[in-house]
């Protein structure tokens, strides 16, 4: 079976891989959709947590299931399914809790255990989603913008308050899409024209601040002083981290979407006299999908736009250098196999 690896950091490549075996619970699916995100470019740098090699990438995934056993959730040969690629124990006290998003012994596809860079893989039959009502490629960014709608509703954002997302990238596209879902007024901030652009005529928010600018000059402006009420952070970018508690208002929420593998410092008088509520926004659960699949299906997520890029999995790792250069536009690359 031919699978692709990243071998070491910047090295990949083609590899001969075992067939899965089919396991109690599981289902084996073909492979025909791989998203690739920032997740896989900082692995392929060197620049990811927890992270080890030789690992194979991969983990917005969708497929066609060849494999599967009775199940309750009627899932068949032949039905096309996205994956939730975060393999949760469901004993800790997380899993417990419905966290399953940030379960203690978490192994998330394609970072800790081996993803979905390959023709086979074996997942579980709890954490496939049937998308026959969608296209292979509407299936793979379920998890992508998952996340987003993951943050946006561990938020509490409400509607009519203003929110700030900051990175114009997939993430914060999708974290875009559902702040104006939930009934917000929606700024993006990023450094690159082009990606502003985007994110005003595809996920339609409000208003746009290019962050090589007066930043918080043109944010007070655009509030009247008051500051955005929750500021998503989806850069993974260290200084915009630490820089975004001023950006946010008195009493509001900063929620880290992004993640970066080094120490934020912020000011300790900012956070207190603002009175900040401080987030981590981690992966996503199967109810994240859900509300992303509806909003798919019903066609108010344009994921024709969100995917710029695509290549075969033959042609990957050649593509894979120009995907990771800022001046391509890539939004969304996607392998095809």
């Amino acid at each position: 079976m031919f699978g692709i690896v990243c071998a070491e950091v910047g090295r990949f490549e083609p590899i001969e891989l075992p067939e899965p075996v089919l396991g109690e619970d599981e289902a084996i699916v073909g492979i025909k959709r791989v998203g690739i995100c920032g997740t896989d470019i900082h692995a392929f740098g060197g620049n990811q947590p927890f992270f080890t090699y030789p690992r194979v990438l991969g983990h917005e995934l969708a497929g066609i299931i060849e494999r599967i056993g009775e199940n309750k959730a009627g899932l068949a040969v032949g039905d096309r399914v996205g994956i939730i690629p975060y393999m949760h124990c469901g004993k800790c006290g997380a899993c417990r809790r419905g966290k399953t998003n940030c379960c203690v012994s978490m192994k998330v596809l394609g970072v800790h255990i081996d993803g979905g860079m390959r023709e086979r893989i074996a997942v579980p039959i709890s954490h496939l989603v049937r998308a026959n009502d969608l296209t292979l490629d509407q299936a793979a960014v379920l998890e992508p913008l998952s996340i987003g709608a993951h943050a946006v509703r561990r938020s509490g954002l409400q509607a009519g308050e203003t929110a700030l997302v900051i990175g114009g990238g997939p993430i914060g596209l999708g974290v875009m899409a559902f702040a104006r879902h939930a009934g917000a007024r929606v700024v993006a901030m990023d450094v690159n024209e082009a990606r502003l652009a985007f994110c005003r005529s595809w996920a339609r928010i409000d208003e746009t601040v290019n962050a090589r600018g007066d930043a918080l000059d043109e944010l007070t402006r655009l509030t009247n002083g008051e500051l955005p009420t929750v500021v998503f952070d989806a850069t993974g970018n260290a200084a915009s981290m630490a820089a975004a508690f001023g950006l946010t208002a008195h009493g509001g929420t900063l929620v880290y979407v992004g993640l970066v593998k080094t120490d934020i410092a912020f000011h300790d008088p900012l956070f207190h006299s603002r009175e900040l509520t401080l987030m981590g926004s981690r992966n996503a659960t199967r109810e994240d999908f859900e509300t992303v699949y509806e909003a798919v299906r019903s066609g108010s997520i344009d994921v024709e736009r969100y995917i710029t890029h695509r290549a075969p999995i033959g042609d990957m790792i050649e593509s894979f250098s120009d995907w990771m250069d800022p001046t391509s536009g890539v939004i969304k690359a996607m392998v095809e196999l």
